[in-house]
């Protein structure tokens, strides 16, 4: 634990430290964060943090207590966890936003307990970053990894360089799971991987993705509500009031 003159928080990660190799700092599966102050709300009012899409990003940056971590080696479940907890400790776990009325077609508002989130765990004897999935059609056996913040800026800083090149087509599903398979029957070539991910068949693709959802430890960000007397399940929006609630 890092000394430090603030108030912090041990809090626990989805993946358990499970994914992260021997000898990391979170392989525990735990990280300290210390409660915001002052300074972390000038870092969520910078406009220029804002435009440049990383506010979230220096935020968790400044409340990691954690020595050595930082928010891009976080995978992107574990980052998740770490989001709500931060804005737990913040401001409470009363979160007031505006969801749809799936009776009216209206909104509504509602108050959602954010400690109410449970962890979306991983299932089986799991001690790496490494699936093995077998695809339904082609039959090829596919090794993926889940990504950390890192490989998320590495993929948009890719997506952004092709919206600059004029691509009419933004690669998004292609560019994903190139940074996200780590071999193809054995090969971990990149060219080989490449190739594959370019001419993967619609229903491989499909089936892959919800593989990839299924085995992915993150935090539950739906919670059963009642409207007009009937229990519906809906997703928590992550709106502006959610790091800066109304006083």
């Amino acid at each position: 634990m890092t000394e430090n003159k603030f108030p912090s928080e041990i809090i626990d990660l989805p993946s358990e430290g499970k994914l992260y190799p021997k000898g990391h700092p979170l392989e525990n599966g735990k990280i300290e964060i210390k409660y915001m102050t002052a300074k972390e709300e000038d870092i969520l009012t910078s406009q220029n943090l804002i435009k440049k899409g990383v506010v979230i990003d220096t935020l968790l940056d400044s409340l990691i207590l954690t020595d050595g971590v930082k928010c891009a080696d976080l995978i992107i479940g574990d980052k998740n966890a770490v989001m709500v907890a931060a804005r737990v400790l913040a401001y409470g776990p009363e979160y007031v936003c505006e969801i749809p009325n799936p009776n009216t077609d209206g909104i509504i508002n509602h108050t959602f307990n954010l400690t109410d989130c449970p962890f979306k765990k991983l299932t089986g004897d799991i001690s790496e970053n490494k699936f093995e999935f077998k695809l339904p059609i082609s039959k090829k056996t596919i090794t993926f990894k889940l990504l950390t913040g890192k490989e998320e800026s590495a993929i948009n800083e890719e997506l952004k360089a092709s919206k600059k090149l004029g691509s009419q087509i933004s690669p998004e599903l292609t560019t994903r799971l190139r940074h996200t398979i780590v071999s193809v029957d054995g090969d971990t070539k990149p060219a080989t991987i490449n190739d594959f991910v370019n001419n993967l068949l619609a229903r491989d693709s499909m089936v892959l993705r919800k593989e990839i959802q299924r085995v992915t430890p993150d935090i539950e960000l739906k919670q059963e509500i009642e409207i007009e007397g009937e229990p519906v399940k809906v997703d928590i929006p992550m709106t502006v009031g959610f790091f800066w609630p109304e006083s």
